[in-house]
């Protein structure tokens, strides 16, 4: 039986999925790696200890499928956008990756804005002007630490690094660079305009290519450690947020997939690029045909895990012992407390916020807190307030591409009932659970098998994604959340000298 291999490389972690021509998942392998922060705002990572697990989990999974060589017949990557590493001519980073979740470029995202016309960049590379995008993480670099941006042969993403270790060649797919905040994505092109901003040279940025574009004869070693033929066709593959979109079958008029992982976005398949008059949402290129428009959120499961990790000690040994993962007790904890949390409203702004308000110095806040409150309204409010900075995208994204029908779900937190029921509460949508768990490996998956032809086109590959559950909104709950949703923007764009305030004296007192 031949196979496929998709291979999502996220923020925390990657996954490697083997399945058969059928869309059968045959086996899958994942693991961990550290995101590092050493000071508020920043969020880097090394780009090498992301190589080493992406070889282990493919290795590990073509190991579980029994599948070798001539049987597979693609690998397609899928990996997280607007990562940036600066390394030398032998590929060595000069500095550790920067990630999407770092804002330490905030205030050249406001020179930018000072000096230059930040509608008119948006409009050409589909990237609002905020400190996530490479484009003003190289000026960080450029004003900062102008030793290591003058010794700086490329510009270039993990999923660059990637294929340069597998190829030993620079080349970067059009929905990466689609997410640089430097590429034109109406010329299609690297933007010279830009290209001056930064004072560096096309020459300095890898070729783009088509995300079906594909590689063989990879590194003999490499090849040979994860047991894989030389010359299987290693697909380039696109991001990993407009993959989502595929890997759940939210590929008609009408769809969209909201995700929560880490972070979350809301996106919706278009076949022309589309920006926002009130620059809300963002464009990337997903095929030739298509591009995704979004929004997304900085804030997803990233606080969950914060909570975890702080405040539920006693949960995660219990869970240990009785091997079952600390999440599920904790949105257990959740279930028990009444929608809307008595009164108590999060505002997870941990690491600033992107879309729709695109404000690094957003913080978190919890609301209305009273004597009445417990870990468990806080366990639920965290959820909420995830949920709402949802809608708020969603809300954005009808106004760009029309009504949305179906909202599909995708990501770690499908795993939770209560979540997706609150989901439904919020939006007033019926919420719709699709099979394709491992949304963008799959997509990966889709997509490597459209490139090397063995299927027609993306949707076809989607064709038997089933829906396995749907969550009913609670039309109570729903004008409950209304009101609470309503409170919550009011918080948020009453503090705007407040954000900016306390974030200055977080990034000065370090």
């Amino acid at each position: 039986m031949k196979g496929i291999i998709g291979v999502d490389v996220g923020t925390t972690g990657c996954r490697a999925c083997v399945y058969d021509v059928q869309w059968t998942l045959i086996s899958s392998a994942s693991t961990e790696y550290p995101l590092y922060m050493p000071q508020t705002s920043w969020a880097e990572q090394n780009p090498e200890e992301i190589y080493n697990g992406v070889i282990s989990v493919i290795k590990r999974a073509l190991e579980k499928s029994n599948k070798y060589g001539n049987n597979i017949l693609a690998m397609s990557l899928s990996t997280v956008f607007h990562s940036l590493i600066l390394v030398d001519k032998n590929c060595n980073a000069l500095y550790p990756m920067l990630t999407w979740a770092d804002l330490r470029s905030q205030k050249y995202s406001e020179y930018i804005k000072e000096y230059y016309d930040s509608v008119e960049i948006y409009k050409k590379t589909g990237c609002p002007v905020h400190p996530m995008y490479p484009l003003s993480k190289i000026l960080w670099f450029k004003n900062e630490f102008p030793e290591i941006f003058s010794k700086t042969y490329k510009f270039i993403s993990i999923k660059e690094y990637l294929i340069h270790k597998l190829f030993n060649k620079y080349i970067v797919d059009r929905s990466i660079a689609s997410g640089t905040g430097v590429y034109n994505i109406n010329n299609l092109c690297w933007d010279e305009n830009i290209l001056k901003i930064l004072e560096i040279e096309g020459t300095q940025l890898s070729e783009v290519v088509s995300t079906t574009h594909y590689e063989t004869h990879m590194n003999e070693k490499i090849a040979e450690e994860i047991n894989l033929n030389i010359d299987t066709p290693v697909v380039i593959g696109a991001g990993d947020g407009v993959l989502s979109a595929v890997g759940t079958g939210a590929v008609n008029i009408g769809q969209a997939v909201a995700t929560i992982g880490t972070s979350g976005a809301v996106r919706v398949l278009i076949e022309i690029p589309k920006t926002d008059i009130k620059g809300r949402t963002w464009c990337y290129n997903l095929t030739d045909e298509y591009w995704v428009a979004g929004g997304a959120i900085n804030n997803g499961g990233i606080v969950l895990r914060w909570l975890r990790d702080n405040f539920a000690p006693c949960e995660q040994v219990i869970s240990r012992k009785i091997d079952i993962d600390p999440y599920d007790m904790l949105t257990d904890y959740a279930k028990t407390i009444p929608a809307g949390s008595n009164g108590l409203v999060m505002l997870p702004y941990f690491l600033g916020e992107r879309s729709p308000n695109w404000n690094a110095n957003a913080r978190g806040i919890l609301f209305g807190l009273h004597l009445q409150h417990k870990k468990e309204h806080i366990i639920r409010a965290t959820m909420e307030g995830i949920i709402y900075r949802m809608y708020s995208l969603y809300i954005a994204l009808k106004d760009v591409t029309g009504d949305i029908n179906e909202i599909r779900v995708s990501g770690s937190f499908v795993r939770s009932k209560v979540w997706l029921q609150i989901m439904a509460d919020v939006f007033g949508k019926v919420i719709s659970k699709p099979d394709a768990l491992e949304g963008a490996a799959f997509g990966a998956a889709i997509l490597g098998l459209f490139s090397i032809g063995q299927i027609k086109n993306i949707k076809e590959g989607t064709d038997n994604i089933k829906i396995v559950e749907k969550f009913y909104p609670n039309l109570e709950n729903h004008k409950k959340y209304e009101k609470i949703y309503n409170i919550y923007e009011r918080i948020y764009w009453n503090l705007q000298k407040e954000f900016e305030e306390i974030a200055e004296i977080q990034r000065t007192s370090e």
